[in-house]
C-alpha cells in the first residue's frame, strides 16, 4: 500500500497492458485475412499428432494485471477436421490492489482499520488502500480443437476455452502499514485459489512444411478466482505465439 491515490499511475498501466491485448488479438485478425490469398487446393498431408510450445500473455485489464510466461499442448488428430488436446499456460505478473475491488464488507471492514490507524496519526485521514501484488497464474484445459484446412499453407482452427485455472497471489507490501493491513485481510501472507474458466478461442498455423509451423492463437476467457477478497469475476485475454510440430501418420484419406 502506497499513500496517495495510485488512479494515474495504475490506469497508465491498464492503458498500455489492455493495447497489448488488442495488438494480439488484431494482429491475430490480421494473420487471417492477410492468410486469405494462398493456393486454395486443401492440405494432401495432415499427421496423427501435434505439439506446441511458446510465449504467450495473459492481460485481466479489470485487475490491471498483465503476465508473461510461456504455453504447451498436445494434441491427437482422430480427423483430419478435428482433434482432441492438452493445453498448459504457466505465466507470472504484478499489480496494485485496491479497496474498490474488494467486496463490500471487506471493504468497511478495512474502511475501519484504516479509521483507527488514523485516528492514531499513523496515516493520514485521506489514505488511498493499493497493495502491490505478485501473481503466479497455471491453466489447465483439455477439449477438442476443429481445423479448417482448405489451404496449403495455412490452418485456421477454433475451440471452446474450458478448464481450470489455479492462481497465487502474494502480497508484497512496502511499508509498515501496508504489512498490517495485509495481515488483516491475508493472515497466511499469500492465497491460492482454483477455479474453473470458460470462454472462446482460436488460432493460424502458417504451414512452412508438412512438419512445422509458426502458430498464433488467442483466447477470450472469464473466471472469479478469489471470490472471498474480490467482489467481481474478470475476462482475461490469452494470446500467444510460437512453434508447432506435426508427427505420426498422414490420416488423409
Amino acid at each position: 500500500m502506497t499513500q496517495g491515490s495510485p488512479n494515474h499511475r495504475r490506469n497508465g498501466r491498464i492503458g498500455v497492458r489492455s493495447s497489448a491485448a488488442q495488438i494480439g488479438v488484431v494482429a491475430l485478425v490480421a494473420s487471417i485475412s492477410v492468410c486469405a490469398a494462398p493456393a486454395f487446393s486443401q492440405q494432401k498431408y495432415v499427421t496423427r499428432y501435434e505439439f506446441s510450445a511458446g510465449y504467450t500473455f495473459l492481460d485481466s485489464p479489470h485487475l490491471g494485471l498483465f503476465e508473461n510466461g510461456f504455453n504447451l499442448q498436445a494434441a491427437v488428430r482422430p480427423r483430419t477436421w478435428y482433434a482432441v488436446g492438452f493445453d498448459y499456460t504457466n505465466t507470472r505478473g504484478d499489480t496494485a490492489l485496491t479497496a474498490g475491488l474488494l467486496p463490500i464488507a471487506l471493504r468497511q471492514n478495512l474502511a475501519a482499520l484504516l479509521a483507527q490507524l488514523a485516528a492514531q496519526g499513523l496515516v493520514p485521514p485521506n489514505f488511498v488502500l493499493a497493495v502491490p501484488t505478485h501473481s503466479f497464474t497455471q491453466t489447465f484445459a483439455l477439449g477438442p480443437v476443429l481445423t479448417f484446412r482448405h489451404f496449403q499453407q495455412v490452418t485456421f482452427s477454433v475451440r471452446p476455452s474450458i478448464g481450470a485455472v489455479r492462481e497465487t497471489a502474494t502480497p508484497r507490501p512496502h511499508d509498515p502499514v501496508t504489512a498490517a493491513v495485509v495481515q488483516f485481510v491475508v493472515p497466511s501472507g499469500k492465497k491460492t485459489d482454483w477455479r474453473a474458466f470458460y470462454g472462446l478461442g482460436g488460432g493460424v498455423d502458417f504451414m512452412l512444411n508438412r512438419r512445422f509451423a509458426i502458430r498464433l492463437q488467442s483466447d477470450v476467457v472469464y473466471d472469479h478466482l478469489f471470490r472471498d477478497i474480490l467482489k467481481d469475476g474478470r475476462w482475461t485475454v490469452r494470446f500467444s505465439a510460437g512453434p508447432a510440430f506435426f508427427f505420426g501418420p498422414n490420416i488423409v484419406r
